[in-house]
């Protein structure tokens, strides 16, 4: 797996995650599988195949966190504000509605398009990284056109 790249923020709730799924979701999911066997005949037991179905994503989604957590990078958040990185706060100006929106530049796994977390990864991401106050950079959007933003700060 390659680096994961975390705030502090993004690592605690994926720690707090993890402990639910051990400690809790498990228990939960045992229980289910337990009452559905009381049913009888595993082989046609709906209730039965949907827990096990359960117990499997769990498994998973508890590996993968603990894969996160061991290839963690810490992002560093108090990095040069003059350029942009992981971590920073950019606000920009969208040149063609004169529009200034903030973008929080993070890893792939805290990404979060609904409180503007844009992932390092993603195109709008990868045209910021590494670009200073008043940068005009171009981004292509999925239906070929392109967005022209001009970098207003960095935090």
């Amino acid at each position: 797996m390659k680096e994961v790249f975390l705030t502090k923020e993004g690592y605690e709730e994926l720690k707090v995650k993890l402990d639910y799924l051990m400690s809790e979701k498990r228990k939960e999911v045992a229980e289910k599988i337990k009452i559905a066997r009381e049913f009888g005949d595993i082989s046609e037991n709906a209730e039965y195949d949907a827990a096990k179905e359960e117990q499997v994503f769990v498994e998973q989604e508890i590996k993968d966190i603990e894969d996160k957590i061991i290839h963690a990078v810490f992002i560093d958040e108090q990095s040069s504000k003059k350029v942009v990185s992981i971590g920073s706060t950019v606000k920009v100006l969208d040149v063609e509605f004169n529009e200034e929106l903030d973008f929080r530049i993070v890893g792939t796994t805290e990404a979060n398009a609904a409180e503007n977390k844009i992932s390092n990864e993603a195109p709008l991401g990868i045209a910021l990284i590494g670009h200073k106050k008043n940068d005009i950079i171009d981004v292509a959007t999925p239906n070929g056109g392109i967005v022209e933003y001009k970098i207003i700060s960095i935090q």
